[in-house]
């Protein structure tokens, strides 16, 4: 609630002053001059702002807002503004953002008879070790999926291979998953010995060790990984 009493007209508010004047509302002046050009409010012949028995001012028709004056309109005045602390603050660490970069293909080769003993599908404490040091580079990736395909020599019949080659490929996924990496990311599967790598003709003979040793890349685990390269900036 204001204060003040607002005049529109300069004619009126001088009457209104008079009037105060000669009912007494206006105390220690004889007469009010209107100074519109420097306070904004009616004021008695020494300069002062006239008030009314109430202690009121007198606005003229010339006031605006910034003619106010904590005498009559303390409610108008500037708030103080808060002293701010001078004392320098810590900085705050800006976590590194990750920054997807293209997209990358990748396959990795493991030795079958260094992640199992021969003929089984049980993971060596050295296949393990290999899958931990796999796993860990994945970090710098956003991994899509993971195929693990196993494949074995040709000595055995076929079928045997076959759920030779798929019992390995799906360890091979049992340990990825405990190392962190989901499960519906993870595919597997086994081609028996429909793949070899060895030469035709490279490694005849009847089953011994020589031709055994001979056979050694045809019994492996791919390992294919699709994802985006992951970089901090």
């Amino acid at each position: 609630m204001t204060n003040t009493f607002n005049v529109k007209q300069v004619g009126r508010a001088v009457s209104c002053a008079l009037a105060a004047l000669a009912l007494g509302f206006v105390s220690g002046a004889a007469s009010a001059q209107i100074s519109p050009t420097t306070t904004g409010y009616l004021t008695d012949q020494r300069g002062v702002v006239a008030k009314s028995g109430h202690g009121l001012c007198w606005r003229t028709g010339y006031w605006t807002q910034a003619m106010a004056i904590a005498e009559c309109d303390p409610d108008l005045m500037p708030k103080p503004v808060a002293a701010t602390d001078p004392s320098p603050q810590p900085a705050v660490a800006m976590a590194p953002v990750a920054r997807v970069t293209e997209r990358t293909t990748q396959r990795v080769t493991f030795d079958a008879d260094a992640l199992f003993d021969f003929d089984k599908a049980t993971l060596r404490p050295a296949g393990r070790a290999k899958l931990d040091e796999f796993s860990d580079k994945l970090s710098s990736i956003s991994l899509e999926g993971i195929t693990a395909i196993g494949h074995t020599d040709r000595f055995g019949s076929e079928a045997y291979n076959q759920l030779l080659s798929e019992r390995r490929a799906e360890s091979v996924k049992s340990y990825l998953v405990g190392r962190g990496i989901e499960p519906n990311r993870i595919t597997t599967e086994g081609r028996g010995e429909t793949q070899p790598v060895t030469p035709a003709g490279q490694c005849l003979g009847p089953r011994n060790a020589k031709v055994v040793a001979c056979l050694q890349p045809d019994r492996r685990v791919d390992v294919e990984l699709t994802g985006h390269q992951v970089s901090s900036r």
